[in-house]
């Protein structure tokens, strides 16, 4: 099998491998595609928490995107964790020069032990500028609430802040809905021409560490291959739920989904005990 589409990755490292950069690479792999990174923090931490956050030089940052680029041109981009205004600045005037249309941010924020990723200026230059160079942002409620400055309690509240983030620049904006206390997930997909709504049965599970990493990877990976945006949300939204479903329990807190639920493996490669 060979990669059905190129895909470099804008993120933080996560050294328990569920989330960031680790998860990125899998699930662009899982799901059939070549995957590139530009790394921009190197994080110490395991399911029940970040011990430290070591910071990536914007300069170098910049050289990753750019050189990788300049050798193999990415079909899509998916965006993470960016920790600060320089940082920001510096991944926008990459991107201009490497001229990609195809971009997916993931605004992470804060982990999911609670530790803040990202500070008041940066997400101040999110909202003014990066937002609006993006193809598709995909906060969580938290994440909404922050960028909106409003408080989100129901599905209407989650249209509400699509719309302001849409009157901030944004071309399309997947709101994901976990965070409401329903029997039912509601992802919300919205853009100045339709509202989309993808409801799927809640998996009881503190085994969630990465799934938003894991989203905008699946959704940069469908998009990069040709299938419309709603499309690849829906498709996404999909995996990440299987994922979940069949996730392998590991560590004491909020363990990792499965990226390989996609995989099967040809019978000469099988490890037997």
């Amino acid at each position: 099998m060979k990669p059905n589409s190129k895909i470099l990755i804008i993120a933080g490292s996560d050294s328990s491998g569920g989330a960031g950069i680790q998860a990125d690479i899998k699930t662009v792999t899982a799901l059939g595609s070549y995957a590139m990174t530009a790394i921009t923090a190197i994080t110490s931490q395991n399911t029940t928490g970040v011990k430290s956050i070591e910071s990536i030089t914007p300069r170098e940052i910049s050289k990753q995107i750019e050189f990788t680029a300049k050798d193999i041109k990415p079909a899509a981009i998916k965006i993470g964790m960016l920790h600060s205004t320089e940082v920001i600045n510096a991944v926008l005037k990459s991107l201009n020069k490497i001229n990609v249309k195809k971009i997916i941010l993931d605004p992470v924020m804060v982990a999911k032990g609670g530790i803040k990723l990202i500070d008041n200026r940066s997400i101040k230059i999110l909202q003014l500028k990066l937002i609006k160079r993006v193809s598709l942002i995909t906060p969580n409620i938290p994440e909404a609430e922050i960028l909106t400055k409003t408080k989100i309690l129901s599905t209407d509240d989650m249209i509400r802040a699509g719309r302001i983030l849409m009157s901030l620049g944004a071309k399309n904006v997947l709101i994901k809905g976990g965070h409401l206390k329903s029997k039912i997930i509601q992802d919300i997909f919205l853009n100045k021409n339709e509202i989309s709504f993808f409801k799927n049965k809640k998996i009881h599970t503190k085994n969630t560490h990465g799934t938003g990493c894991t989203l905008s990877s699946a959704i940069a990976t469908y998009y990069s291959c040709g299938k419309t945006l709603k499309k690849s949300c829906e498709m996404a939204i999909k995996y990440v739920n299987h994922s979940i479903g069949t996730g392998p329990r590991y560590g004491k807190g909020h363990g990792p989904i499965n990226h390989l639920s996609t995989i099967n493996i040809n019978k000469k490669f099988k490890w037997k005990m």
